[in-house]
């Protein structure tokens, strides 16, 4: 009730102004309507008739936008959200501010529990000074920096990760700088290159172990007789 009654309110509002807005502009009575000429009469309601032709396209134009408007965030919602990577909005303090789709999977936290967690929270213990360095660089230069670290799932498991930032100011006013981060899964990259260090490195240990004599071909000695 108390909105339709709202809604009722701020329509006689707006009439009113509208009406004081004419009386302002001097719009004719109705007993200057009553003077007028034929020709004048008829001018006015062309007038009338053309101003809402014009309004009807305005509107027409305004249902367009909308449109447009909506298809546009249907259009960020799978380019953000279903994104391959996860995508970050973090704090000038370190907190998340928001997430997408992808950024959640990977954590393993539900979207409204990782907002306003500390990002280290989820860095893996020995990687905390990667994260740290990282950090201070972006801070200090305002331009991209990217690193590689482990962070750590809900549940406790480890997972490398490609860490992008770029910082932003998201007040557009010169307010606190908000960072941007990309997190890229480079498990399977990190595991063929841990493959390809252990065989380098059995390969050399072969390469580095002692040849034994090989034993002398069987055959006669000089006299005759057998070797």
């Amino acid at each position: 009730m108390n909105g339709k009654a709202d809604k009722r309110k701020g329509v006689a509002n707006l009439r009113w102004r509208a009406e004081e807005i004419a009386q302002a502009q001097g719009a004719p009575s109705p007993e200057d309507l009553t003077l007028m000429s034929r020709e004048e009469a008829l001018r006015l309601v062309h007038e009338l008739r053309v101003h809402q032709i014009e309004l009807k396209m305005q509107n027409e134009e305004l249902v367009r936008a909308q449109a447009d408007l909506n298809a546009t965030r249907e259009r960020y919602f799978d380019l953000y959200n279903l994104a391959p990577v996860g995508y970050f909005i973090v704090s000038h303090e370190g907190r998340i501010l928001d997430a997408n789709l992808t950024g959640v999977i990977l954590l393993g936290v539900p979207r409204a529990a990782l907002i306003k967690q500390p990002v280290a929270k989820f860095i893996f213990k020995e990687d905390q000074d990667v994260y740290y360095l990282h950090r201070r660089e972006l801070l200090a230069t305002g331009k991209a920096h990217t690193c590689e670290l482990r962070m750590v799932k809900a549940d406790g498991t480890a997972f490398w990760v490609r860490m992008t930032a770029t910082t932003q100011d998201p007040s557009g006013q010169g307010g606190a700088l908000a960072s941007r981060v990309v997190l890229s899964d480079i498990g399977e990259q990190k595991q063929i290159e841990q493959d390809k260090a252990r065989l380098d490195a059995r390969l050399e240990r072969t390469k580095k172990r002692p040849r034994r004599d090989r034993k002398p071909a069987r055959g006669k000695d000089d006299k005759g007789g057998k070797v």
